[in-house]
């Protein structure tokens, strides 16, 4: 698909005479130095701040309005004696949550458990028959992690069950607040925090911090303890890698490098990754993915129980269970997007004239819906919302675009809507069948007066200009201080122009670019995943523009660096 190259205005003189005397400062290219500039890093301490991310970085969990009573309540529990219920999404940044506070709290002799809803019986968030069960158990505080800010009616029915609940959440909340004990989000108005992107383990670590910090054992080990399960979530969950989000990404990665969760151990094994490079893709599209298939294909407790596991023997059962299904997962994936796309070619004939496009089917699994949902956004480009039709009820799952936030477009049209939350790019909804064309047309509606048709082609952000003879050693070890890369910390993306093809490009595995360039007497290798639609037009010693990023390729002890390529101009 046609992409549109955004590309970064360079910088002013004034601007360009300070970025080499940043260059001279430190002693990196000034290339990197503009890059930096460009995110307002302009001295030595905010550099070390950027590349050094570390604890002393992370704010005061106290800062959230309700904290102080979250605390209290919660060391009043444990004291008593009283049964608490982590209760959790099915989602990596649920389970991450869930295994977090329950692993701290449990520390610290807390009479504690979890929950998590199945995806198929219970759907999202708190379900009547779930805080049936905790009531029946015992439970007398109920604690969310990544669920919750919604629940209205749920709150009330545990209110009326002669139990608590504190809500920590990061969802965006709608205009009615549940009748919570106590609420720590984010997002809400007047929350008192300063960082709004949390995941939502993020906001549960600072629920235990701020317990441990009350009770004295606030200690660097207690903050380290389970950083790794924060970083997973945090990543897992598409946040801004900026401001806290990043230095738990960062610390918990190389926590991650010490093997110490048992569960977590097995399924990096299981998965085949490589503990020496770790890095934001492998948890994205490694490990995340296996997480959420317990959820997806059977039930999320599967997951938590993996990543509280203290027995190896157990954790590489688990870790071979949930592997069985994401393998599930993987077929009905494909199964679904090739039925989807199918459905596409037939309804929406004219798709640049069309701004949106709404699925349905009655054999769609629910648990798949949402990834074959971002699949369609990337090939098409367009907010996609399937759903799947069970028991006379359509519960949906939708993916957007850079320019529409789907959330908010949902916050209009909730009259349509049985239920709805989630965040700009990612909702889940449940609606009547009568009403589904009735949203299609107001959702297009709402899109096409928002949004040109050039803007519904895929934005390709560029950062900088780079000739092929800048491309070394001394740039890639410093742009992999920029790391780790993602949502508001994107790898730094590149392109060049005028680079002569040399020899033959080819296809490689699933369609994609293998091909080499030169200029100024510099070659260098690219690939280009799903770019395999290329090769017909690109002819030996002919001249191109490419758009790419930079990385070190490992292969057979031997390292090179490589271009993956994004987009190509003829």
């Amino acid at each position: 698909m046609q992409k549109r190259w955004d590309i970064a205005e360079d910088i002013t003189r004034e601007l360009k005479q300070k970025a080499k005397a940043l260059a001279s400062e430190v002693h990196c290219p000034l290339i990197i130095a503009e890059l930096l500039l460009h995110k307002e890093i302009d001295n030595t301490a905010d550099l070390e701040k950027f590349i050094r991310p570390d604890l002393q970085q992370l704010h005061d969990p106290f800062l959230f309005k309700d904290m102080g009573k979250c605390v209290d309540r919660i060391i009043k529990a444990i004291e008593n004696g009283e049964q608490i219920t982590i209760y959790g999404d099915y989602d990596v940044d649920g389970t991450t949550a869930t295994a977090l506070l329950y692993l701290g709290l449990q520390d610290i002799n807390a009479k504690v458990d979890y929950y998590i809803p199945h995806r198929m019986e219970e759907g999202y968030g708190l379900s009547t028959n779930g805080l049936e069960l905790l009531r029946d158990k015992g439970t007398k505080l109920i604690i969310t992690v990544d669920c919750g800010v919604n629940a209205v009616e749920e709150v009330e029915i545990i209110n009326n069950m002669d139990m608590e609940i504190i809500v920590t959440d990061h969802h965006n909340a709608k205009s009615v607040m549940p009748n919570a004990y106590a609420m720590i989000n984010p997002k809400v108005e007047d929350s008192g925090y300063p960082d709004r992107d949390l995941a939502g383990v993020g906001v549960a670590y600072k629920l235990l911090m701020a317990v441990y910090k009350k009770l004295n054992i606030y200690t660097t080990e207690n903050r380290m303890k389970y950083i790794d399960l924060v970083a997973m979530g945090t990543i897992a969950d598409i946040v801004p890698l900026v401001g806290e989000n990043r230095v738990f990404a960062s610390l918990g990665l190389e926590k991650l490098h010490s093997l110490q969760n048992k569960g977590l151990r097995a399924l990096i094994d299981i998965a085949e990754i490589s503990l020496k490079r770790i890095d934001t893709s492998d948890i994205v599209f490694g490990l995340a993915p296996r997480i959420n298939a317990a959820g997806r294909m059977s039930s999320a407790m599967q997951a938590v129980e993996l990543l509280i596991t203290d027995d190896e023997n157990k954790g590489r059962e688990l870790a071979e269970i949930i592997e069985r299904d994401n393998s599930l997962r993987q077929q009905i994936d494909q199964k679904t997007f090739q039925e989807a796309s199918e459905i596409i070619e037939k309804k929406y004939k004219d798709i640049k004239n069309t701004y949106c496009m709404i699925l349905s089917s009655d054999s769609w699994h629910p648990g798949v819906i949402g990834i074959v949902s971002s699949k369609l956004v990337e090939k098409f480009y367009r907010p996609t919302i399937m759903i799947s039709y069970h028991d006379g009820i359509g519960s949906g799952s939708g993916r957007s675009i850079n320019e529409i936030d789907l959330f908010e477009a949902l916050s209009t049209m909730d009259d349509l809507l049985e239920s709805f939350g989630g965040h700009k790019y990612a909702v889940g909804l449940t609606l009547l069948p009568e009403y589904i064309d009735s949203f299609e047309n107001r959702l297009t509606r709402y899109i096409k007066e928002r949004v040109s048709p050039e803007q519904m082609l895929p934005l390709l952000r560029i950062d900088k200009k780079i000739e092929l003879y800048e491309i070394d050693e001394k740039l890639m070890k410093w742009l992999d201080l920029f790391a780790p890369y993602g949502p508001d910390n994107a790898q730094p993306v590149f392109y060049a122009k005028d680079v002569m093809i040399v020899g033959y490009p080819y296809t490689v595995g699933r369609n994609h670019l293998k091909l080499k360039v030169t200029k100024d007497g510099c070659i260098l290798d690219l690939i280009g995943f799903n770019l395999g639609d290329f090769l017909p037009v690109l002819k030996r010693d002919a001249f191109i523009d490419i758009c790419f990023t930079l990385e070190v390729n490992y292969w057979k002890d031997k390292t090179t660096i490589q271009g993956n390529l994004k987009d190509i101009k003829i």
